[in-house]
């Protein structure tokens, strides 16, 4: 993937090369004509650092469980993705080794999961406020927070 990388970021500095005047200029001419081109190279190497960066994360790689236990939280607030469990409703999680509950608990028909959320699981991102209060967000703008269950050893209830 890197050869591949390099062979683009190659081709975009030759073309950006080739729109660089190369004729001789008088000494006495400022250099404010070689700015934009300059200005220009940065910009490719900010971007292409930028997508290397972006595929060297998301590359392939073993897909964690969901709820997968985290590391203990900072202070300050920390986001990452989390696979919520909704098919008997939305009303815990698991962030490491602490269990939460839902602030609101939501379910749908039946004690399932609610209308407009994914069965059995909700793609989106946990940011743990602070150790004990953590919020959960998805692409469909559901938010849902959450509290710590203080010795909690196990979920309240066990899904079918």
């Amino acid at each position: 993937m890197d050869t591949e990388l390099e062979g683009r970021l190659r081709r975009a500095f030759a073309a950006l090369a080739s729109t660089v005047d190369t004729e001789a200029e008088p000494v006495t001419r400022p250099r404010r004509r070689l700015l934009p081109a300059l200005a220009a190279a940065a910009a490719v190497v900010v971007v292409a650092g930028g997508v290397l960066f972006a595929v060297s994360r998301s590359g392939p790689g073993p897909v964690p469980e969901p709820s997968a236990p985290v590391a203990a939280p900072p202070s300050a607030a920390r986001s990452f993705p989390f696979d919520l469990l909704t098919h008997c409703g939305v009303d815990e999680a698991k962030i490491g080794d602490t269990y939460f509950e839902a602030e609101e608990p939501l379910a749908g028909p039946a004690a399932s999961a609610p209308a407009g959320w994914d069965n059995p699981y909700q793609r989106g991102t946990m940011t743990l406020l602070s150790p004990d209060t953590a919020v959960f967000r998805d692409d469909h703008g559901h938010e849902v927070r959450f509290r710590a269950r203080p010795g909690a050893t196990a979920f309240k209830h066990i899904c079918d």
